[in-house]
């Protein structure tokens, strides 16, 4: 009684916010408004089977920049093509404060590609981790909101002590592909060895050139690490 109390109360002084619109949820007790619910773009098939980027033609396997560079994860799943209703909403969870937003993207994340991550049969997942300072300046890592949304929703154990970053790095989204991987290649370490540990699910918010989940498998997998997948919320539209 007192923890229902508790949660109406918090409800009350902190009312949820809708993801798409960003005013408060239309309607108590949902994550978004019920007339928001087109306004996000899911990815559907046909997806590239490296990266889960929307393709255009059923014949394709690989979008444009997989085919044409060698990724080490084995496959990556995206919920939302990244569109100007994905920046906005991405936006206010990464910088505006809006940790709520991570109920419904995790949400719509399971019912959507839950029975393809279950068949990935991850024994952990690991959020991509920031560095301190801008962890400090945001008050949480988004994509470890994330995470521990999806441990809990598919039971699987979270870890975000394991992979760290130990330096500032320039903004991904100022640099070219070659330099986003170097860039974060140098700044990513893990803490203790992986001996024994098949599968790994790696879990972020926005996957554009694949560098970041590239940097992040590569350091999981020189610490023992088997197999390596990811797990984004949006992901944007390359070339075909």
């Amino acid at each position: 009684m007192e923890r229902k109390y508790g949660e109406s109360l918090i409800s009350l002084l902190y009312p949820r916010r809708c993801p798409a619109c960003h005013d408060i949820v239309s309607k108590r007790g949902e994550w978004i408004c019920p007339e928001c619910r087109d306004d996000f773009s899911f990815t559907r098939s046909p997806v590239c089977m490296k990266c889960g980027q929307e393709l255009d033609a059923e014949e394709q396997e690989l979008c444009y920049d997989c085919s044409r560079g060698h990724r080490d994860f084995e496959q990556s799943t995206a919920l939302i093509n990244y569109d100007s209703t994905a920046a906005a909403s991405m936006a206010k969870f990464k910088y505006g404060g809006r940790r709520e937003y991570a109920d419904y993207y995790i949400s719509e994340l399971v019912k959507r590609k839950g029975a393809l991550i279950a068949g990935w049969r991850p024994q952990l997942i690991i959020p991509v981790p920031v560095h301190k300072s801008r962890r400090r300046e945001r008050g949480y890592n988004q994509a470890e909101e994330l995470a521990v949304r999806l441990g809990k929703a598919l039971h699987l154990p979270v870890r975000s002590d394991l992979l760290v970053r130990e330096k500032k790095t320039i903004a991904q989204k100022e640099l070219g592909p070659a330099a986003r991987q170097h860039n974060l290649e140098q700044a990513l370490r893990v803490k203790q060895p992986l001996t024994g540990l098949k599968r790994v699910l790696v879990v972020d918010d926005i996957y554009t050139t694949g560098s970041t989940l590239q940097a992040c498998t590569r350091a999981l997998q020189a610490a023992g690490a088997e197999k390596v997948y990811g797990c984004v919320i949006c992901i944007g539209r390359g070339p075909s």
